[in-house]
Order: C-alpha cells, then sequence, then structure tokens
C-alpha cells in the first residue's frame, strides 16, 4: 500500500505538470507540497498513523495558512506551539510582490486555522490525542491568485485544467480515505463537502460538514466565535 508521503509527492508532482495550462485567470501559482515539504512531511510522519479515522477536508491552502507552513489549515502559530512542527520553508519558483512567503517566521495569523486547530486543542487536547481521531487534509493543495494577487479558490476555476485538477484531487483524497482506513469524511464548510461526495461516490464512507471558520462567514464570526466552536465542537466531541 502507498503511504501519505508517496501520494502526497505523487499528487504534488502531478499539479505541477498541469500547471501552465490552468488558464489565463490563474497567474501565479504556489505549491506547499514543494517549497514546504519538509514541514508537511513530518506532518504526515508524525499525525498520520495515530489512528484517526475521521478526515476533516478543507478547500486548498491559504495565503498565510498552508501557504506559509505546509500544513492544512496551518496558522504559524498552531504549527509551531499545538503541533510541534519545525523545519525550512523555501520560496515557490515565481513569487508575487504582494504574497510573499515567510514560513515560520511569520507574524502574521491564520484566522481559519487558529479557529480550527484551537478547538481541535479544545476538544481533544494534545496534537497527539487529536490524531487518534481525526486527521486533517486539504483537497486541493494549490494556493492560486489572479495577475493581482487576489486569491483564487478552486471553485473559480472553469475549463478542461481546472476539470483535471479537481480529478487529481479526488484520486488523491480515496488514496488517502485507503490509507486511513477512514469512515467518515468531515468536510470543513460547504464546497469541500460537496468535493468529497462528488470524489468518494461508491464508497462506504460517511460524509457531512462543518460551519467554515472564515472570517468572511457570519456564523464564524458570531459572538465572537462562540457559536462557531459550539457547534464545531458538538460533532467533534461524537467522535
Amino acid at each position: 500500500m502507498n503511504s501519505l508521503n508517496e501520494v502526497a509527492k505523487s499528487l504534488s508532482n502531478a499539479c505541477n505538470e498541469l500547471t501552465p495550462r490552468l488558464g489565463k485567470s490563474v497567474s501565479w501559482v504556489y505549491n506547499p507540497l514543494d517549497y514546504a515539504w519538509e514541514v508537511h512531511k513530518q506532518y504526515l510522519r508524525k499525525y498520520g498513523d495515530l489512528g484517526g479515522k475521521t478526515i476533516l477536508l478543507g478547500m486548498n491552502p491559504g495565503p498565510w495558512g498552508m501557504g506559509q507552513t505546509g500544513v492544512p489549515f496551518g496558522d504559524v502559530s498552531k504549527v509551531r506551539d499545538y503541533l510541534g512542527l519545525s523545519g525550512d520553508i523555501g520560496q515557490p519558483e515565481r513569487l508575487h510582490p504582494k504574497r510573499p512567503v515567510i514560513g515560520l517566521d511569520s507574524n502574521r495569523n491564520e484566522v481559519s486555522g487558529t479557529r480550527l486547530w484551537g478547538v481541535i486543542e479544545d476538544t481533544f487536547g494534545s496534537a497527539d490525542e487529536a490524531h487518534a481521531n481525526l486527521f486533517v487534509v486539504n483537497h486541493c493543495p494549490l494556493l492560486m491568485f489572479d495577475e493581482a494577487g487576489k486569491n483564487l479558490t478552486p471553485d473559480k476555476l472553469s475549463g478542461q485544467s481546472a476539470k483535471e485538477l479537481l480529478e487529481l484531487c479526488d484520486l488523491h483524497l480515496q488514496q488517502v480515505v485507503e490509507i486511513l482506513g477512514a469512515t467518515q469524511v468531515i468536510g470543513v464548510g460547504a464546497y469541500a463537502e460537496k468535493q468529497a461526495k462528488k470524489a468518494l461516490i461508491g464508497m462506504d464512507i460517511e460524509i457531512t460538514r462543518i460551519p467554515h471558520p472564515s472570517p468572511a462567514s457570519p456564523l464564524a464570526n458570531r459572538n465572537g466565535g462562540a457559536d462557531w466552536r459550539q457547534a464545531v465542537k458538538k460533532v467533534l466531541s461524537e467522535l
């Protein structure tokens, strides 16, 4: 059976081959599975074999999360202090002047990552205990921008190359499910739930969702985030 390392590297290589054909709207592409591979690999090795049978599935990297650290929803402080990961972070081949990669030295928080890993810690305690129950994965590994540096999420892409990208990501998710022996996928937001249902059709796996922690979400911001935390902790507590 392939390892998480092997299927992640395979996805990374396939995405690199596809990147030049992603279309005119995609002017810049960062692949954290390349330039942040050292930390991503450490995350897979440290936490991918602790028994978690539930996958928390995100959409794609955020500029100040996985884009800096190589870890899904990887707010720098959570990656360093909660997950205990370290290592060298390189640079994308082409770097947009408005989208720097500072790596683990960044002092800017990624709100979605702070919230998600925060509620995971609040629910389970240590990172080892958390990963005995769950594992966090992004559906698409690529961070994409238009010419002005605006973040482009996968749902904003169109055309044959976009279809091929999602097919690569679907295959990777299927492989991760098989490697982990996962019994449940929880989409972090509606898009991730939809992609999981499409990718895993015909597989005996439960697919649900939790609300996304994005600061653009009214629920995630309501009552200082307390309503979002309560909703998500209720789901996680039942794992």
